[in-house]
């Protein structure tokens, strides 16, 4: 039996606030933890089917143009090029696969070819040495250099910004840059395949296999049904993973040649050059207030890139129409078509670059006015969104801000900073943080069998988020069993669809599908107790309802089982959906060398039912480094000339290291949320990247004066800064 939801209204069903076991929200242990650091949980590229072999993709040396000819390998058993291999990642949820053939470039480091040998050696080495001959095309890479498009959908405006900026008391126009950047997730891209007659299985690092499954059988041409994925462990994702890419689907097709595995596994710098980067940003940010501070005028004006052919675009200013209320307000939204490596969905896309900017606005516009930034922040959040009108479904900023100044000790910040300890200056800043919330359609299945024992399947990922664990301690909760006895099947085509692994909806939109399985298990066994699931207790192996209690061993014939399949629905459009929060740094900027160290971090976070506290905090303290890495270190480099990336492995491309992070201080505020299902949890782990650069550099210009508006503020920009 199948319970089906669509979300078209509240659910006030607290129902899971006052269970029995009291397992749900606890900081447990991830499930899977042990066969992680113990090194049996194989990943992608760690299975050894019998009689595989190797391939490495051959990847183009020219920004654009056509392959004419392609040399031979010697010492390898193929060179495939063939019209299905992919030229660029696909993103998630797309339901075809991306644009395919090989022979036509796009950028430089597009695969197009796959050379295939016994030996992963040999098989590098021939793919290093092999000869291509080009016809070359003349193109753009650089943003500036080419008339953007203004893609109608992405635009707004109300009122008059123009006017408000005129008539204001105080006001703010800037302009900030910030680089393209990495995902970077700790295991490369890879995958293995292996054909059964007409039959598939492809071992990959995948994030959403639902929609992966749709895109690789519409790139290899085959059925569905013909298609196994298989990816119950995933080495982080961030986005790079969430739709297929060309080690998956030359694989596929290398083994179907062959006859036999074939294993493509992408190097670091190969990654950098085919998963998707976030596009790099020029914002233009305008801001009008009253001598009370009260916006009246908000523009935002964004410049990203992408290929001609990707029809993805950097969501810049996605939060910016609801964050803050001001009467006049405008979006501008344009791209540039350069012929860099593909954009895509990076952590947080949209926010991650856009709050940061903003919110660095807004520190300089309170500085501008004389009003504390929190108190600025405090006076222009709006009742309902400000551009439609709509009601938001829940609403926490104002009381993230109170309380993570109360927190953080903010009426201790001097306000020109001029603290001092030896060669150091040392500042406090702030930012707001805010994240659209988002669900998915999801589906799973969970059994209950006579011997106590649960076993829930979907084939939902896990990328190192904690789904194991959240999806099991709900079951848990629900059938009322120790966690032990549950056990979590992920990342596998073969279990019902989820909604896969991004835009922070994983562990909600899966969450309430296993909530509405064990809902149905719970209905099967209240109909054997003859009442009403409302008033059923299992607890300890027993069912309770009024003065009966049974053991479930005997009201369960071999097992039972249910499935239960979530629709997002209405409040997706009635309600305003997100999730708010406030980040708080405390840095020491070095006066001689320009030196940034984080000395002090907090974040406050509000996103509905915490699932697991201990995974919930783990998410937030990743966001909030990655929100280091954009403020002080993170930048990919392209090459002028050709459009290549520069920094293209974790050389060159500085993610923030043990020695760049400080102890990192997580705040869950209350909250429960009726708008996103009966779960009434809502997304995370993006909510801790936006922002959070902003108050890192809001504190470097509160400890030096200095404000670095081209991201990342490195050393040298911020000498620069204290010379002028």
């Amino acid at each position: 039996m199948t319970r089906h939801l669509r979300v078209d209204g509240p659910t006030h069903d607290d129902r899971l606030d006052h269970m029995a076991q009291g397992i749900l929200g606890q900081p447990l242990n991830r499930l899977e933890g042990p066969l992680k650091v113990t090194g049996r949980a194989a990943y992608a590229a760690e299975a050894r089917p019998a009689n595989m072999v190797y391939g490495v993709l051959v990847q183009a040396t020219v920004p654009a143009g056509k392959v004419l000819e392609i040399g031979d390998a010697p010492g390898a058993l193929a060179v495939i090029q063939d019209r299905r291999m992919v030229r660029y990642a696909a993103q998630g949820m797309d339901q075809k696969g991306p644009t395919s053939g090989p022979d036509q470039i796009e950028y430089m480091g597009q695969a197009i070819a796959l050379v295939v040998a016994e030996s992963f050696e040999d098989a590098r080495h021939a793919a290093q040495n092999i000869s291509v001959r080009y016809k070359v095309s003349s193109v753009p890479v650089e943003p500036e250099a080419v008339t953007p498009e203004l893609p109608p959908k992405k635009q707004s405006a109300a009122g008059d910004v123009d006017k408000a900026m005129r008539e204001a008391a105080v006001t703010l126009d800037q302009v900030w840059h910030t680089p393209s950047q990495m995902s970077a997730a700790m295991e490369p891209h890879a995958a293995i395949a292996e054909w059964d007659g007409d039959q598939v299985t492809i071992r990959a690092a995948l994030q959403m296999l639902s929609s992966n499954r749709k895109q690789m059988a519409d790139a290899l041409g085959i059925k569905e049904q013909n298609l196994r994925l298989l990816s119950p462990y995933v080495g982080g994702g961030f986005g790079s993973k969430l739709g297929i890419n060309a080690e998956a689907v030359s694989a596929a097709i290398a083994a179907k040649e062959l006859g036999r595995p074939v294993m493509v596994a992408m190097t670091r710098q190969q990654v950098f050059d085919l998963a998707h980067r976030r596009s790099e940003t020029r914002q233009r940010i305008r801001l009008a207030c009253d001598a009370d501070g009260r916006l009246t005028g908000i523009g935002h004006e964004v410049l990203v890139s992408n290929l001609p052919s990707s029809e993805f675009t950097e969501p810049v200013a996605q939060a910016t129409p609801f964050t803050y209320q001001a009467a006049h307000r405008q979006v501008v939204h344009a791209v540039a078509r350069i012929h860099r490596g593909c954009a895509g969905s990076v952590r947080a896309p949209g926010e991650a670059v856009g709050v940061t900017v903003f919110e660095c606005a807004m520190d300089e516009l309170a500085e501008a006015a004389g009003i504390d930034p929190v108190e600025l922040r405090l006076r222009n959040i709006p009742d309902v969104e400000p551009t439609t009108d709509r009601p938001f479904s829940s609403h926490k900023l104002a009381e993230a801000l109170r309380e993570g100044a109360r927190l953080f000790g903010w009426s201790n910040r001097k306000p020109t900073g001029q603290q001092v300890e030896r060669e150091w200056m040392i500042g406090m800043g702030m930012a707001a943080a805010v994240r659209v919330n988002m669900l998915v359609e999801s589906r799973a299945r969970v059994t209950l069998n006579q011997d106590g024992q649960a076993v829930v399947e979907t084939d939902m990922t896990d990328i190192g988020t904690g789904t194991y664990t959240i999806l099991g301690q709900l079951a848990a909760e629900m059938l009322g069993l120790p966690i032990e006895q549950v056990e979590v099947r992920l990342g596998d085509t073969n279990f019902p669809p989820a909604s896969g692994s991004g835009g922070s909806f994983g562990a909600a939109s899966s969450g309430n599908s296993v909530y509405l399985a064990c809902e149905e298990i719970r209905s099967q066994i209240a109909k054997a107790m003859d009442c009403d699931e409302a008033d059923l207790t299992l607890q300890d192996g027993m069912a309770r309802a009024g003065n009966v209690a049974r053991p479930l061993s005997d009201l369960i014939d071999g097992q039972i089982s249910g499935e239960g399949h979530l629709q997002p629905g209405k409040t997706e459009k009635s309600h305003r959906q997100a999730t708010w929060g406030s980040h708080w740094a405390e840095v020491a900027v070095n006066r001689w060398t320009g030196e940034v160290r984080v000395r002090r971090m907090m974040g406050v976070f509000a996103c509905g039912r915490v699932l697991n506290e201990k995974t919930a905090r783990s998410q937030c303290l990743g966001g909030m480094t990655f929100g280091i890495g954009i403020a002080l270190t993170e930048a990919m480099e392209h090459d002028s000339r050709d459009g290549h990336a520069v920094s293209r492995d974790l050389a060159e491309y500085h993610i923030p290291t043990h020695a760049d992070v400080p102890a990192l201080e997580v705040h869950f505020l209350p909250e429960r949320d009726a708008y996103v299902g009966p779960l009434q949890a809502k997304g995370l782990g993006e909510l801790g990247i936006c922002g959070a650069g902003a108050a890192v550099l809001n504190a470097i210009h509160n400890a030096c004066g200095v404000r670095v508006r081209h991201l990342p503020a490195t050393p040298d920009k911020i000498v620069a800064g204290l010379k002028d």
